[in-house]
This record gives C-alpha cells, sequence and structure tokens, in this order.
C-alpha cells in the first residue's frame, strides 16, 4: 500500500513531471535567446569594433529584445565578457583533453610517467587549434579592444596560463625562478601564434603555423 507521500510523488508526478518539462522548454528558450545574442554580438563586434558597436544593432541583428539583452548580459560590457568567458573556456577545455589523452597514450604504451614537455606540447596545440575554430572571437580579443578592464581581465588569465604551464612542464617538481621565465615565454609565444592562427587564410595555412609554432616550442622547453 502506497502512502500519501508515494501517491503525491508519483500520481502527482505527471504535474511535476509536466512542470520539470516546462522548465526545460523554459531554459532552453533562455539558451537559445543568450546564444542568439553572443552570436549578433560577435557579429557587431568583429564589423565595427567593441567601441563603436551599437545595442540597437545587436539588438536587430540578433532578433531579441533590447530588455531580454539587458536581463541576460546587462549590457554591451556583460555581452563581451560572455563572449570571452566562452572562448577561454573551449581553449581550456580542449587543451585540458589534449593534455589527459597524452597522458592515457603514454600510459597504455607503458611508458610510465609520460614527458611533461609532450603534455605541454599537446595543451599547446589543442589550444592553438581553437584559435582556428574560434578565429572570429580570437582576432576580437587578440585586438586588444574591450571595455574597462578587460585589460586586467586578459592579464589574469594570461598569469593562469603561465601557473599552468609551469606546472605541466615541472611535472610537480619545485619551481625556480629559470622555470617561471621559461613559462612565460613560452605562453608568450603560444598567444602572439594564436594571433597568426586566428588571422590566416585558410585551414591549411593554420595547420601549418601551428606545426611550425610546436616545433619552436619544443626547442625551447628542451
Amino acid at each position: 500500500m502506497r502512502t500519501g507521500r508515494a501517491r503525491q510523488a508519483n500520481g502527482a508526478g505527471e504535474t511535476k513531471g509536466g512542470e520539470s518539462a516546462g522548465g526545460g522548454r523554459q531554459w532552453a528558450r533562455a539558451d537559445a535567446t543568450r546564444r542568439a545574442l553572443l552570436s549578433a554580438a560577435l557579429e557587431v563586434f568583429a564589423d565595427r569594433g567593441y567601441a563603436d558597436a551599437g545595442i540597437a544593432e545587436i539588438v536587430e541583428r540578433s532578433g531579441i529584445s533590447v530588455g531580454s539583452l539587458y536581463h541576460h548580459y546587462g549590457g554591451k560590457a556583460g555581452l563581451y565578457v560572455a563572449l570571452w568567458e566562452d572562448l577561454t573556456a573551449e581553449q581550456e577545455a580542449s587543451a585540458a583533453q589534449a593534455v589527459s589523452a597524452a597522458r592515457k597514450e603514454a600510459a597504455e604504451r607503458g611508458d610510465g610517467e609520460a614527458d611533461p614537455i609532450a603534455l605541454f606540447i599537446a595543451g599547446a596545440r589543442a589550444y592553438l587549434r581553437v584559435c582556428w575554430e574560434r578565429r572570429e572571437a580570437a582576432r576580437l580579443f587578440l585586438a586588444g579592444e574591450g571595455p574597462s578592464g578587460s585589460s586586467l581581465m586578459r592579464r589574469s588569465r594570461a598569469q593562469h596560463w603561465i601557473a599552468q604551464n609551469t606546472k605541466l612542464l615541472r611535472g610537480g617538481e619545485p619551481v625556480g625562478r629559470p622555470e617561471q621565465v621559461l613559462s612565460l615565454v613560452l605562453t608568450t609565444v603560444i598567444g602572439e601564434a594564436g594571433r597568426e592562427i586566428a588571422t590566416a587564410e585558410n585551414e591549411d595555412e593554420a595547420t601549418e603555423i601551428i606545426e611550425e609554432v610546436c616545433r619552436i616550442l619544443i626547442r625551447l622547453a628542451r
């Protein structure tokens, strides 16, 4: 015999399930709204530059109301930051996945600990590949334009990447000044290479740059 709570959980589950489904549809609509706004913002920022981009044009291209734009992003600066976070999250996730795959491959070969430089190169190659795949966004941020505080945001991200690369290259060993400087140099090389890759004429050129950069990184890292 079912208790009242069980009947409520089961019998009323149809209503709750309907609410859940409705909530899912609402979430999907909100997500579609956000993606439409971000896509339009990226187009306008790319066409006009951040400073000259207008909210009215973003709204017109997205087909979303100005009220929704301010609700989700608070204005033009919020759109810029969201685009930045979206790109950097994809770059970081792609690099981390490549490093993990390289570690797994080394373990399957029975190599024991994977070569830290090989792991670093795997991550760098994946990061640079995203610079090509998301070249429109990469060009926007590499141009250095943005709202107040965006330069600090970029510096903070660069410091994060330097720390991550230092840790990866040293394999958990103590880090001294020479290792920190090396990581700084390597990370700077990757960042500048990302600029060239994002402006490459085609995928073949981008791939050629990526592979040449990786060869240079290996020489510098060793």
